[in-house]
């Protein structure tokens, strides 16, 4: 297993040689230690099934289902399916997933720590996925606004990119709304968190998932304060050009790992509909993202 030094161009780094049939327990630490620290590790030229990506999986954490089964590959629950692709037995997964910023169940009572995404089929016309670390937004902030955000909460729901189910057809849209909010009723965090491994200071704000902020006391404030962290973070530039995005593209074999905790991402999607697919596995580890929270 050989690593690439990380460099000033390069986010995360890439992996040759990795077999996880035959890695050592010193092999997937340091693995984990290189998750943690540079946010993004790619392992080349993978060809697992889905039994092995999920074991895979669980060298890194706990995975789990996501709470919506459409997503789900057909024999593996824990495997989450993004495709465009009609198979034999018809569609699989739901298409053009994550076109959006955010962090994967940031809108859940716990948020996944690490995802691990495994391309499938890619179009020649590179598919790839942006990223924004969280850790790096906070430290931009200018110094008003991180002082206007200190001591603050921020509310997150999914209600805004609930996808309409099959099952959904001809129900009233109001009852739809209300067993979203049933089963994915609001969740509260500080605007900043810490990170319970690096103990970096996160700026927890996503344009797909953050609705409201508060103060210490449960007041709201002003939605103009949660749309001043989305631009100054980058979130709002429709360009991609601001200094905290950065795109990392696929190439075929590649299997990407990211600290869920620290960066938020958007799918970059091919224009023309070429057929496309992925795999996603997402795990919970021993460091839950409520250890990051400052009484």
């Amino acid at each position: 297993m050989q690593i690439a030094t990380r460099t000033a161009t390069r986010h995360g780094v890439e992996v040759n040689g990795f077999d996880p049939a035959a890695a050592t327990a010193a092999d997937l630490a340091a693995l984990r230690e290189h998750l943690y620290r540079d946010k993004i590790v790619v392992l080349k030229q993978q060809t697992l099934t889905p039994d092995r990506f999920i074991e895979l999986g669980r060298a890194f954490g706990t995975p789990v289902a996501y709470y919506e089964p459409m997503y789900h590959h057909p024999d593996h629950e824990l495997i989450f399916v993004s495709s465009n692709l009609r198979h034999d037995t018809g569609p699989i997964g739901v298409p053009k997933t994550g076109a959006f910023w955010h962090s994967d169940y940031q809108f859940m009572p716990e948020p996944f720590a690490v995802t691990l995404f495994y391309p499938q089929r890619l179009p020649t016309v590179s598919r790839g996925t942006y990223f924004i670390d969280m850790s790096v937004a906070y430290r931009r902030l200018s110094p008003g606004l991180r002082a206007a955000i200190e001591g603050t909460r921020c509310r997150h729901s999914a209600r805004r990119y609930v996808k309409i189910r099959p099952s959904d057809v001809y129900r009233p849209l109001g009852e739809v709304i209300a067993e979203v909010e049933r089963k994915t009723p609001a969740q509260t965090w500080p605007t900043v968190l810490t990170h319970p491994v690096t103990g970096e200071r996160i700026l927890y704000v996503t344009e797909a998932f953050t609705y409201e902020i508060e103060d210490a006391d449960g007041n709201p404030l002003p939605r103009r304060l949660i749309d001043d962290l989305l631009a100054e973070s980058g979130q709002l530039d429709t360009t991609f050009e601001h200094p905290n995005i950065f795109l990392r593209g696929y190439e075929p074999g590649d299997l990407v790992l990211w600290d869920n905790r620290t960066l938020i991402h958007r799918a970059l999607h091919n224009p023309g509909g070429e057929p496309t697919e992925s795999f996603r596995v997402t795990v919970t580890d021993e460091y839950p993202l409520s250890a990051g929270v400052i009484a």
